[in-house]
């Protein structure tokens, strides 16, 4: 019989090609995926791979056996998965209540909630717009479990799962403001403009400065417009002529209005959407939230520090 580990290890390979992609995805080393590939290969008595600076090729050996285990490993992964959903479907009850802020953010909420319903269906999912202005009062307030929204989050109360979505930036300005006919415009333009930023006494400093800095890469002053609450305002505002926003580039397509432009804003860092929870008092059915919208969600990007 075949351990874990050489299974694992010979199937990740064999997809792979990749000895230190193979180690990154079962959370081992690189020398360690060698050493049970080499001792696999003591046991079956012939190469499985070839290998040589540039590339790694299965042998025919390693196709034969990888042909003949993949569908048994395969198998016996869904009949646990199985095994797990129906046994969560006859334990799991309650209600998780969870957040959004933008409406990418949003869609992808609804279809976890839409997915949790049908797997757990003696769970409720109460959904909830996160506004900007208090973007962790919900969580700390005890209104929501967990909630997809902007990071940079580092509180002590707050714990931060992994990026869901990294979006490029884009800065709206009015028509008819110089930046408007540029095909993209820099960081350090904001100190030539006005900046129409959020209400800030419910947001942290750090998450203010990422998205409304008030200096430029140089150090030049950016200069401070209406201090909104709501993101309706920033649009309003905006589209008036009062002065410019940073918003994620996605947003041209559910806020396009009449009186406004989307510029890329191209030496920006991303706007980045993450899931997050409250650090003590965990609803329990956060963690089997989090596992539907992985399932999901696009591909990690990075794992966010975990904080609490």
């Amino acid at each position: 019989m075949l351990e874990r580990l050489e299974l694992e290890a010979f199937l990740t390979l064999a997809e792979e090609l990749h000895f230190g992609r193979t180690a990154e995805r079962l959370h081992v080393t690189t020398s360690r995926i060698s050493q049970t590939i080499r001792k696999l290969e003591r046991r079956v008595g012939a190469p499985l791979f070839t290998r040589n600076s540039r590339k790694v090729a299965l042998t025919d050996v390693g196709r034969t056996l990888r042909d003949d285990l993949l569908p048994a490993y395969e198998q016996i992964g869904a009949g646990l998965a199985q095994a797990i959903a129906s046994g969560h479907r006859v334990r799991i009850k309650g209600v998780v209540r969870v957040g959004w802020s933008a409406p990418w953010c949003g869609n992808l909420v609804v279809r976890a909630a839409d997915l949790f319903r049908a797997r757990y269906p003696d769970c409720e999912v109460e959904i909830r717009e996160i506004q900007l202005h208090d973007p962790l009062g919900g969580m700390r307030a005890g209104t929501v479990d967990v909630q997809l929204s902007e990071f940079p989050v580092v509180e002590p109360d707050i714990t931060t799962g992994r990026l869901v979505f990294a979006e490029p930036r884009s800065l709206m300005v009015p028509v008819g403001h110089p930046f408007a006919g540029r095909d993209s415009v820099s960081v350090e333009d904001l100190a030539d403009t006005v900046l129409v930023t959020l209400a800030d006494a419910l947001i942290p400093r750090y998450w203010m400065d990422h998205y409304f800095p008030r200096r430029t890469p140089s150090g030049r002053p950016v200069p401070q417009g209406p201090a909104t609450t709501y993101w309706s305002e920033v649009l309003v505002h905006v589209a008036s002529g009062v002065g410019v926003s940073t918003v994620a580039a996605r947003a041209e397509q559910f806020f396009t209005r009449p009186g406004m432009v989307f510029v890329p804003l191209h030496d920006a860092p991303t706007v980045d959407y993450g899931l997050m929870w409250p650090t003590a008092g965990r609803n329990p059915l956060v963690s089997p939230f989090l596992d539907v919208v992985d399932e999901l969600a696009p591909p990690p990007e990075y794992e966010a520090p975990h904080r609490g």
